[in-house]
């Protein structure tokens, strides 16, 4: 099905703020425990189209042509558009494993011993605090739902445009989903293989930083705590 000229949404608003949304893709019609309320773009929306272009080819199995931005879009849209989905991804498959991400099990927010992170948003929490990863995870993933909530951020009147500091914010975003995805994979690995989750997480995070790779969304200095499965994941695509 052929896209839709930018601009030819119905309905009034680029965003929907239901609280539940279709599982990503990759996850099918399995259900499981949530985290956050999950982020809706809406049937029938140019957004809605966008994704579905993404996801039909993702299908085919070329993640490298499933990032690019496809002729004639708008790459603050399709930023948008992606940044939404990761969330929904992260948020299901953080989801699946918050009974093994605990006070007593994970009392810092980690990436293995060399990578220990600090929460500060600069609005409620302006100096960086020590807590532990579901506290972390939890102000995180909050933060990012503000973001994606927030008008001026991500508008949902049709017609305006996306502020100019719209990349700067989505790199913000990105960088941080990534670090629970380090989390997940350095301190809860096991448990996601007992829940054979470990293709979903492999396929989800590939296509993340096939994103962020196409787009150079996030410094290279960021994504140390996962480079080598980085480099096993992303070396047979070359």
């Amino acid at each position: 099905r052929r896209l839709p000229p930018l601009g030819a949404e119905s309905g009034a608003t680029r965003w929907s703020r239901a609280a539940a949304c279709a599982m990503s893709f990759l996850f099918g019609s399995r259900s499981s425990k949530t985290f956050k309320p999950k982020k809706n773009i809406p049937e029938g929306s140019h957004q809605y189209e966008l994704l579905k272009h993404a996801e039909a080819t993702l299908g085919s199995g070329n993640l490298r042509m499933a990032v690019m931005l496809p002729e004639g879009e708008d790459l603050n849209e399709w930023v948008a558009v992606n940044t939404v989905d990761f969330f929904n991804q992260i948020n299901m498959l953080y989801g699946t494993i918050t009974d093994f991400c605990t006070e007593e099990s994970c009392p810092v927010m980690s990436a293995g011993p060399k990578y220990e992170y600090h929460w500060a948003d600069g609005t409620n929490i302006k100096k960086p605090i020590k807590c532990s990863a579901p506290k972390y995870i939890d102000y995180l993933m909050t933060w990012v739902q503000d973001q994606l909530d927030d008008e001026t951020l991500f508008p949902s009147k049709i017609g305006v445009p996306f502020p100019k500091n719209f990349m700067s914010v989505a790199k913000t975003i990105l960088k941080r989903l990534f670090r629970v995805y380090a989390h997940i994979y350095h301190q809860h690995f096991d448990p996601v293989i007992q829940l054979q989750e470990e293709a979903h997480l492999n396929t989800s995070f590939k296509h993340f930083i096939f994103f962020v790779q196409e787009f150079n969304l996030i410094d290279r200095r960021e994504l140390a705590p996962l480079q080598e499965l980085i480099e096993k994941l992303t070396s047979k695509d070359r």
